[in-house]
Order: structure tokens, then C-alpha cells, then sequence
């Protein structure tokens, strides 16, 4: 994404790129130490799960497929529309919401959210780029993981990571409306300051995503959020991607964030094509 990588520039201040690996959680676990649920060298597109060896959800013991994370003529910008000739209608963008994170909007609606783990789990399929030195990892510091990685041979206090967290939404509420509160769990961290924010579809999925900085034990750290509502079948589930580094590690860290971010991938089984 063109725009998130100008975003992270003008906090930390520029930016080189090349980077290495994506992580397939295709039709199938998990820091660093994060918070919830921020070019230019061409490499291949990432392969999700039927990449050869590759091993997605359906397996008994959680693995992922690994290839090369997208290059920036391949990333789209924040916020892209569906990709082109897709059936998928446009819709109006929702207005953010000032107040109620989108969990206490949920919880208000009464929905129960239910995570999800990898290990069998063919509702949607997902892929996350995994940068070259970055491994999956357990993080007993974030809820409900549905898959961690971090880069670990970080020069920073803070271990530069990616968190995805899945749940499955269960009852009756209006996605739009709930994912115009998507911006403000990220808004009520510590001296938050937005650098970009966006309430444009994922892919025909409502979805938010805001970037920008916040303070944590002394730091200050540079983090991407992205919330998707997904629909596979009659079934909802919300999707949630958090990019976190070290701001003073921001620019050396900006290959792999931005290939993290720009590879992200969210679509159901018998869609065409991932969400971009």
C-alpha cells in the first residue's frame, strides 16, 4: 500500500524496501509484546496454501506455507476498491464514530464473540506475509491469537510484531455501523496520534484501518490496525490485523511492516481472489 508506506515515512521519517516471506492461513499459530485486537525491490506475489509443501488449517498440527511477501508494484493502496471486474457492489462509506470501540459496540448489540484457532478452521481464508528473520510465535500477551509473528533479532527493547486475531460473530447487528467504530480502540491508547485512517471496504468486506503512534512503557511505537468483517456463508466473523514496531526502529522495520500490511490478505473459500 502506496499510502501506508508514505504514513510511516512522515512519522518516522524514510524509508528503502525488500523483503522476503508470506504466511498462508488458507481453508488454516500463533510477539513481541503488542497491544490489542504502523519500496523498492520487486518480489513474487505470496503463495497462501496450496503453495507446494505448505501446510494450511486443515492440518493436525498448525502450519504455514511460506513464499516471497509481495513487492511494492504489487501492493495496492490503502483502502483499494475491489480488485477490477469484480461483482462485488461498491458501498458507502460508513461515518467514524467518535466513541464505543467496536467490541463494546458488538457487546451492546448483545453478539458473542467466539475466537477462533487456526487448526481447522476453512471459513475464511487468510494470509499474512511473513518478512525474511520474522518466525511465528506464542504470545501469552495477546487475547485470543489466532497467529503471532515477530521479527526477534530486533535491534529494539521492543520486539517489532504482527498479531492476527479471529473471532465469530455470533447474533444479530449492522456491519457497517459496527465497523464505524473500528478506529477508536487505537484512539484511546496512550498520546495517540493518527497518521491515516480509512473506513473504505476490504475487499466488498466492511473493514477499517487507521496508522499512526502511541506511547507504551516509555516508547513510542508505530502501529497499523486493520478491523474486516467477514461473511462466509450465513456466518460473520471479525478479522483483525495490528503491525506494532519500535518508532525509533520504524524506517529499518518498514520492509518487512509494509509487506506485512500490503499482503494482508482476507476472502472466503470460494471467492475468486483475496481481498486487496
Amino acid at each position: 500500500m502506496t499510502q501506508t508506506a508514505h504514513s510511516w515515512r512522515a512519522v518516522a521519517g524514510g524509508v528503502a524496501v525488500g523483503f522476503a516471506a508470506a504466511v498462508g492461513l488458507a481453508s488454516a499459530v500463533a510477539s513481541a509484546e503488542p497491544g490489542l485486537p504502523p519500496r523498492p525491490t520487486p518480489a513474487p506475489p505470496p503463495i497462501t496454501q496450496s503453495a507446494a509443501g505448505g501446510v494450511g488449517n486443515n492440518a493436525s498440527a498448525a502450519a504455514f506455507p511460506v513464499a516471497p511477501a509481495p513487492g511494492p508494484s504489487t501492493m495496492p493502496p490503502v483502502a483499494a476498491a475491489p480488485a477490477p471486474g469484480s461483482t462485488l457492489p461498491v458501498q458507502p462509506t460508513p461515518v467514524a464514530a467518535t466513541a464505543g470501540t467496536l467490541r463494546e459496540y458488538l457487546q451492546s448489540k448483545g453478539v458473542k464473540l467466539e475466537p477462533q484457532k487456526p487448526q481447522g478452521f476453512t471459513a475464511l481464508d487468510i494470509t499474512l506475509p511473513m518478512p525474511a528473520g520474522w518466525t511465528q510465535v506464542p504470545d501469552p500477551n495477546v487475547a485470543d491469537p489466532f497467529v503471532v509473528i515477530a521479527n526477534r533479532s530486533g535491534a529494539s527493547l521492543y520486539t517489532s510484531n504482527a498479531q492476527v486475531v479471529v473471532y465469530k460473530l455470533i447474533g444479530d447487528f449492522n456491519p457497517r455501523e459496527a465497523i464505524s467504530h473500528g478506529f477508536v480502540d487505537s484512539q484511546q491508547l496512550p498520546a495517540w496520534r493518527t497518521t491515516t485512517a480509512s473506513l473504505a471496504d476490504f475487499g466488498g468486506f466492511p473493514s477499517s484501518i487507521i496508522e499512526g503512534t502511541y506511547r507504551q512503557n516509555d516508547m513510542t511505537l508505530n502501529t497499523s490496525r486493520r478491523h474486516v468483517i467477514a461473511t462466509s456463508g450465513p456466518d460473520k466473523y471479525l478479522v483483525s490485523l495490528a503491525v506494532t514496531t519500535d518508532v525509533a526502529r520504524a524506517v529499518a522495520e518498514a520492509p518487512a511492516t509494509d509487506a506485512i500490511v500490503n499482503g494482508f490478505r482476507v476472502t472466503t473459500p470460494t471467492a475468486g481472489g483475496p481481498a486487496r
